[in-house]
């Protein structure tokens, strides 16, 4: 028996025939990865102290962050803004009590595109070039620093990390011994 109101508009009174008929499922909202982002999730810990809050990770997708300063530096009209926004100090002190002075920034593009690998006793060693889908780029980055003696090569996170002097300085060369 089917006896209820539709709501259709070919036809609004009730019906006491017995016949079939469909009726559409009400619209949904699409799904989470269908055409919709993913619902973001909370955990939430409602009495817990402030004090007690996660702090948010400082180095948090620095590799991207890094990929970032790599595309961008060779074309950025003022390097030492540029330098000064990403926290890389022009003079910093690292872990080991080192001043560390910065005289460049270094860049490098390397592309593979072949590979070796060795003959099996040990006798010598195969070359292969690489099929264009294998070729990888590759970029490098490097801060360096003078520290009085000699230079050192830091990556973007070493250089990061220095406590940062930054100002016009000075240092006297001392007589190693």
């Amino acid at each position: 028996m089917h006896d209820h109101r539709h709501g259709h508009d070919d036809h609004h009174a009730t019906h006491d025939d017995d016949h079939g008929h469909a009726h559409p499922a009400p619209p949904r909202a699409a799904a989470a990865g269908h055409n919709r982002p993913k619902a973001t999730v909370q955990w939430q810990v409602p009495h817990r102290p402030d004090d007690d809050a996660p702090h948010p990770d400082p180095e948090r997708d620095l590799d991207l962050v890094e990929a970032s300063f790599v595309e961008s530096f060779g074309r950025a009209g003022d390097p030492t803004s540029f330098l000064r926004l990403a926290n890389i100090p022009f003079v910093g002190v690292d872990d080991a009590g080192r001043r560390l002075h910065l005289l460049r920034v270094e860049m490098e593009s390397l592309t593979d595109v072949g590979a070796v690998s060795p003959l099996l006793g040990g006798a010598g060693f195969h070359y292969d070039p690489l099929p264009a889908p294998m070729v990888s780029h590759r970029r490098r980055l490097a801060f360096v620093y003078h520290d009085g003696r000699g230079l050192s090569r830091l990556d973007f996170a070493a250089a990061r990390r220095l406590t940062d002097l930054s100002a016009s300085s000075h240092f006297a060369l001392t007589p190693e011994g």
